[in-house]
């Protein structure tokens, strides 16, 4: 078989596959503007004062315009904002007036706490208290048992996260202790503070400055609010704040003025944050409804739409399950797709192997054939 044929028998068994090509990464939620590192700000308005925070969001509550950001969607350990998640996700489904007697793994919990023992003296309502004023570790451990566990109740987080379109929020813990793996950002700390609020328990607990807890030996001890702005800011809403070592400072904040409320989120503070909000909070006031917006907080997904299942093509030969890179724009780098290049052209060389194998097996049987002819010819 001549070299052109063979070619013609390669080029009829299929094209030669190019190695894989990455998806493209998918636009951030909110719009364009808020995938940047940088500081993003309307024209025609002085900046934001400026805060030690790597992360921050400025918002309209009622509108969800995003006034101004930086790192938006950078994702970062949350610290105990993630609260925020548990009490939105948890309210619905508990009935505040169910007695708890916690678990001693509840009551272990490492971090802040608000002091339970296992006693079944507290009710639904006192956890979450105690869970958004007082920041309780194990209050919120205590809540995700009554829920059906703490698999059910981080399944039942995630899809609330999920839902919300909070799609840089990862929930492993219910109490927001670090792990690895778990994360947030400040656009979705802001999304998730903004869905709070229209939750008249959720606004009731993040409000209250102080309130009588139950106590095993006496009828009761006083819990403080955390939040320090209640105390100093005026029209000061809630929301929540958090820390570890690891997270550093975290804190998400609401307040009204004139009828209208900002919402302010900042992550990855390594210092004395409070002042820093108050003026942050003095800008968005000060710009809400003269800018024009740099993003939006999107609203949730309908239910049907966030519960059913993600269409994914069937791939013949899928890439390696490989955890998303991070990195501080918040965007995800593509997913290693070496192995499913490897994959094709191992296809492709399969098909091109059997084409040769195919002309050579054709191309014997021609000589054959005419070696035959030829001793005929020749007895002849």
């Amino acid at each position: 078989m001549s070299a052109t044929a063979l070619l013609t028998a390669v080029t009829l068994a299929g094209p030669v596959m190019g190695a894989a090509q990455a998806a493209p990464t998918p636009p951030p939620v909110g719009g364009d503007s808020l995938g940047s590192r940088g500081l993003v700000k309307p024209a025609g308005i002085k900046a934001p004062p400026k805060t030690k925070a790597t992360s921050f969001v400025i918002a309209d509550h009622e509108t969800g315009q995003v006034l101004a950001a930086r790192d938006a969607h950078g994702r970062y350990l949350p610290a105990s904002t993630l609260k925020m998640l548990t009490a939105l996700t948890l309210i619905p489904k508990l009935d505040k007036n169910l007695t708890v007697k916690p678990s001693r793994n509840a009551v272990n919990q490492e971090g802040s706490a608000v002091g339970l023992r296992p006693t079944p003296i507290y009710k639904v309502d006192d956890l979450f208290k105690a869970l958004m004023m007082s920041s309780g570790n194990d209050a919120a451990m205590a809540l995700a048992e009554t829920n059906g566990g703490l698999d059910q109740t981080m399944s039942d987080m995630n899809a609330e996260a999920k839902r919300l379109q909070a799609n840089d929020t990862v929930a492993i813990t219910p109490s927001g202790l670090d792990k690895p793996g778990q994360s947030s950002s400040a656009y979705d700390l802001a999304l998730i503070a903004r869905a709070g609020l229209a939750n008249p328990d959720f606004r009731r607990y993040i409000s209250t400055k102080s309130a009588k807890f139950p106590a095993p030996k006496k009828k009761f001890y006083e819990i403080s609010n955390h939040n320090k702005l209640l105390w100093r800011y005026k029209g000061m809403i809630g929301v929540k704040n958090g820390w570890t070592s690891k997270a550093h400072g975290a804190f998400v904040g609401a307040a009204t003025r004139d009828g209208h409320t900002i919402i302010v989120s900042i992550m990855r503070h390594k210092g004395y944050f409070w002042d820093e909000v108050t003026k942050l909070l003095d800008w968005g006031f000060t710009a809400r409804g003269k800018v024009t917006p740099v993003g939006q907080l999107v609203d949730p997904l309908p239910e049907q739409a966030a519960q059913a299942p993600v269409q994914q093509a069937a791939p013949t030969i899928s890439a390696p399950a490989v955890a998303p890179s991070v990195t501080g724009s918040g965007t995800t780098a593509a997913r290693p797709l070496l192995d499913h290049a490897a994959s094709e052209q191992t296809v492709t060389s399969r098909t091109l192997g059997s084409a040769v194998i195919g002309g050579g097996l054709l191309f014997g049987l021609v000589w054959l054939g005419y070696g035959i002819r030829r001793r005929r010819r020749s007895r002849l």
